[in-house]
C-alpha cells in the first residue's frame, strides 16, 4: 500500500467526524461535502510526519474552511441549501462522547435556523465549544481572536440559541394546546374543552361563517365548549401565519380556518375565518396531526 493510500485510510477514519462538524457549521449536505473534499486536498499537499494529531489538525482545518465560507456567504447575503438532519451519532472529540452526541442531538434544524442569524465567528465559537467540546485555545486559534474574545462570541451565541429554545418550546406548547382542543371537540369531552380555554375565551366568526348556523359571537368557556364539543370532527392541524391553528379542506380546498388567541397555556380566543378575502390573506401550511388530536 502506498503512502498516499495510508494517509486516504487514516483521512477516512475521521470523515464522518468531519462532516458533522461541517455540517453543523454550514448548515448543508452539499457545502460540507465540499469543505471535507477541501480538507482532504490540503493535507495530500501537506507532509504528514509533521502533522502529530491528525484527528485535531483536520477538525482545524475544516473549521477553517468553513468560515471562510460562511464569510463569503454573509457577503454575497445567501442563505445555506437545506438544513441537515440531526446526525445519528457523531464521532467523540473529547472525554464525554456521550455530552457531545447529546449537545449536536439537541441542535435541530429549528436551532439551525437561529445559527443563521450569528455571525461567522459567533457560530464557529459556539458550534465547536458547544457541540463539540473543542477548547477555548483552539477556537482561538482558529479565529485569530484572543481568548477572552472567544469566549465572548460563544457566550453571545449560547444567548441567542437559548431564546430560540425557549420559542421552540412556545410553539410546541401552543401546538399541544391546539391539539388537546381538537382531540376534546372529536371526542365530545366538556371538561377537556373547559380545561384548555380560558374562562373569558371570545369567539368570533365572519359572515360567510355566520350564513351555516354559527353564532357572530360567544363569550366564555362554557359557550365556546358547548359549540365544539362533539364537533370539528373534520378539522385538520395547520399552520395559520407561522402559528399552530386548524383548516378544513374538504378535497383539498381550504373552505375554512380556526385561528387561536393564546395567552398563559390558555386559549383566550377563537377567530372562524370562511370569507375568501379573508382566507387568502392567511399565509396556511400543512402540519402533522399530533398524537393527542389522534386519541
Amino acid at each position: 500500500m502506498s503512502e498516499r493510500d495510508v494517509l486516504a485510510q487514516h483521512f477516512e477514519e475521521h470523515r464522518t467526524h468531519l462532516r458533522a462538524v461541517a455540517g453543523r457549521l454550514l448548515g448543508s449536505t452539499a457545502e460540507a461535502d465540499d469543505a471535507v473534499q477541501e480538507a482532504w486536498l490540503r493535507l495530500s499537499r501537506t507532509d504528514a510526519d509533521t502533522v502529530q494529531n491528525l484527528r485535531g489538525w483536520l477538525t482545524t482545518v475544516v473549521a477553517r474552511v468553513c468560515l471562510d465560507m460562511l464569510r463569503s456567504r454573509r457577503s454575497r447575503r445567501e442563505e445555506p441549501l437545506e438544513l441537515p438532519p440531526a446526525p445519528a451519532h457523531v464521532a467523540s472529540t473529547g472525554d464525554d462522547p456521550e455530552r457531545e452526541i447529546a449537545l449536536a442531538e439537541a441542535l435541530g434544524p429549528a436551532l439551525l435556523i437561529v445559527l443563521d442569524t450569528l455571525s461567522p465567528a459567533e457560530r464557529v465559537a459556539f458550534v465547536l465549544h458547544d457541540v463539540f467540546d473543542l477548547p477555548f485555545d483552539d477556537i482561538a486559534s482558529i479565529l485569530d481572536r484572543s481568548l477572552d474574545a472567544t469566549r465572548q462570541l460563544a457566550s453571545r451565541a449560547r444567548r441567542r440559541v437559548r431564546g430560540a429554545a425557549r420559542v421552540a418550546d412556545d410553539f410546541a406548547r401552543r401546538q399541544q394546546l391546539v391539539a388537546a382542543f381538537l382531540a376534546a371537540s372529536r371526542a365530545g369531552d366538556l371538561s377537556a374543552l373547559l380545561a384548555v380555554l380560558d374562562p373569558d375565551v371570545v369567539l368570533s366568526a365572519d359572515p360567510k361563517v355566520v350564513e351555516v348556523g354559527v353564532m357572530a359571537e360567544a363569550r366564555g368557556a362554557p359557550a365556546v365548549a358547548g359549540m365544539f364539543a362533539g364537533r370539528a370532527r373534520d378539522a385538520r392541524p395547520a399552520l395559520l401565519d407561522g402559528a399552530p391553528g386548524l383548516v378544513w379542506a374538504p378535497g383539498g380546498r381550504t373552505r375554512g380556518a380556526m385561528v387561536f388567541t393564546i395567552r398563559d397555556d390558555r386559549i383566550t380566543g377563537i377567530d372562524l375565518v370562511a370569507e375568501p378575502d379573508r382566507l387568502a390573506g392567511l399565509d396556511i401550511a400543512p402540519l402533522p396531526t399530533p398524537n393527542t388530536a389522534d386519541s
